[in-house]
């Protein structure tokens, strides 16, 4: 069992070119659920049934040693769909026991967001003084807001990506593949962004081979955790209640826009979704709001 689920994995890294983490996500989830069979079932695959598969899923359910969220059972399951559909593709087993199998249901969670006046409150704390650490904080801050990017996104930015003279910034997509896209930039996240590059920058430099906009203390490429860290900083400085990540700016961003009369359309090209399903949990967001 173990040496064809290092095969699939492998498959998902060469011919996928899925993530380490994607990959390590399936990895874990294929354990598992190997495990559970060769317990209960035996340690061939064309042994399982969707009658095992459905008590394994159960046993998910009543754990009682972790509690799984909906979203966490239902990625077990669809990693196993994609096993099974290796193993057919491959000639392993002969039929498919997921073929007819349904996938749970996910509570739908809607996106955190903070309010208006929270924003305003973390870029002001960013302006306490001319450090530049906190001319880089403001911009990132401003960005996020005025942009809505990820925060993989914004930690890739390089300097050459922020085009002023139009008021624009270019951003590559998450994946491989999903085209680059522009962002309006204006107003007030335009100027932070000028002042960070012509001071706060240039003081946090150490070489001028780097072509990372956002830098760290050490003159590298800031990372995801440094912004994070960053952010959860301020917050605990300002008192903002419940945890604040960079996404939970994204979120902002795209809950105030639509709430300002912003269409979905122009919000999911903003926001580089995939789907316009993925930008229509903003409109649940705003009628929980009106309720």
């Amino acid at each position: 069992m173990d040496a064809i689920v290092r095969g699939f994995l492998k498959f998902l890294e060469v011919e996928k070119g899925y993530s380490d983490n994607t990959i390590a996500a399936y990895r874990n989830d294929l354990s598992q659920f190997s495990t559970f069979m060769r317990a209960k079932v035996s340690d061939d695959w064309s042994d399982v049934t969707r009658a095992s598969i459905n008590d394994y899923i159960s046993d998910l359910k009543d754990n009682s040693r972790r509690t799984y969220s909906s979203s966490t059972i239902a990625r077990k399951v669809a990693a196993i769909k994609s096993f099974f559909h290796y193993l057919i593709a491959e000639g392993i087993v002969q039929n498919d026991p997921t073929a007819t199998l349904n996938s749970p249901k996910v509570k739908k969670r809607l996106p955190k967001t903070i309010s208006v006046k929270d924003i305003n409150r973390l870029l002001q704390i960013t302006t306490v003084d001319d450090a530049p650490k906190s001319r880089r904080d403001h911009a990132m801050l401003a960005l996020l807001y005025a942009s809505g990017i990820r925060v993989t996104e914004l930690v890739s930015l390089n300097v050459d990506d922020v085009n002023f003279s139009e008021g624009s910034v270019r951003v590559k997509g998450k994946k491989s593949g999903i085209k680059e896209r522009y962002i309006p930039v204006t107003g007030d996240a335009l100027e932070a962004l000028r002042v960070y590059v012509e001071q706060g920058r240039r003081q946090l430099l150490h070489t001028q081979k780097e072509p990372a906009l956002f830098l760290n203390h050490r003159g590298k490429r800031l990372t995801r955790q440094g912004a994070w860290l960053i952010i959860k900083r301020y917050v605990e400085e300002i008192g903002i209640e419940g945890k604040v990540t960079p996404h939970t700016l994204r979120h902002s961003f795209a809950a105030h826009k639509l709430s300002l009369g912003k269409s979905l359309q122009d919000i999911q090209k903003l926001l580089g979704h995939a789907n316009i399903s993925t930008t229509q949990v903003y409109t649940h967001l705003l009628e929980e709001t009106d309720e």
